[in-house]
């Protein structure tokens, strides 16, 4: 599985070293030139880099509009199509009118992931089903925020719990109830611990192919390290809001330690 890992400009060289590719934020474009230019740098490098829409981090999807240009200028080897949290109606929309509007517009061959959301079981199952059959769609991405799963899981200690299980047993009721295509490219969004992961060592989830995450950079910068059983709760820090602070050395190795645990929990021991 690959590893796209979220960090401060102050380290992304080192990240860059112990993962596979990068993750961009469209939203810090405009407000940060250093920012925008590290990626554009990244993609010359031949680097894989995936443009995220921002929705986890503003609430809605980036501006179409805007996304367009930034996806023009950057040229990342994905984007991701704006979506909507927990409505897979409305995200089937958003896919119909971005096909629209960003066909005549693109100037880029960059390749696409749609997110399956759903407000539950069966309206996930159902966006994920029409993405998979779409012509435009090259990757499907799951959320690990989908607030029904607290309802899964009412009596686990925190809600970063359920959230973890709730994914868990959803995509492997998928794959049992023979709705994941097996044979097409699926991401995982964001982790809340990073245990969850440790799951999909096993074979029949070899149809997960990446992963982005900030998550054993956060805690690394909190001076959390991870333990051989992961993290018992999860800090709530968004990296977007951490982009430009100065990492000390010595953070920087409990953040290189997170990230080797973090890669020990997806492969095979």
């Amino acid at each position: 599985m690959k590893t796209y890992h979220e960090a401060p400009l102050s380290i992304f060289k080192d990240i860059q070293r112990v993962t596979d590719g990068d993750y961009a934020l469209v939203h810090l474009f405009e407000e940060n030139k250093e920012y925008f230019n590290t990626f554009k740098q990244a993609v010359a490098d031949g680097r894989e880099v995936i443009l995220d829409n921002s929705l986890f981090e503003l609430g809605e999807s980036f501006d179409p509009r805007e996304y367009v240009k930034w996806i023009n200028k950057l040229n990342p080897t994905h984007y991701i199509i704006p979506d909507t949290l927990m409505s897979g109606e409305d995200t089937l929309k958003k896919l119909r009118t971005w096909m629209v509007w960003s066909k005549p517009n693109l100037k880029v061959n960059s390749k696409t992931i749609a997110v399956a959301q759903g407000k539950d079981y069966d309206d996930l199952v159902n966006c994920y089903r029409e993405l998979d059959i779409h012509e435009h769609v090259d990757t499907i991405a799951f959320s690990f925020a989908n607030n029904w799963f607290l309802d899964m899981y009412p009596n686990v200690r925190s809600k970063n719990h359920a959230f973890m299980n709730g994914r868990r047993k959803v995509l492997e009721d998928m794959y049992e109830d023979g709705i994941i295509n097996t044979e097409r490219d699926h991401h995982l969004l964001g982790c809340s611990l990073p245990q969850e992961f440790k799951k999909y060592r096993e074979d029949k989830f070899h149809w997960i192919k990446s992963v982005d995450t900030s998550n054993p950079v956060t805690h690394g910068m909190k001076n959390i390290l991870y333990s051989k059983d992961g993290l018992n709760h999860k800090i709530s820090e968004l990296m977007c809001e951490q982009i430009n602070v100065e990492v000390p050395l010595a953070i920087q190795t409990k953040i290189l330690y997170n990230i080797h645990m973090f890669k020990s929990f997806i492969n095979k021991p």
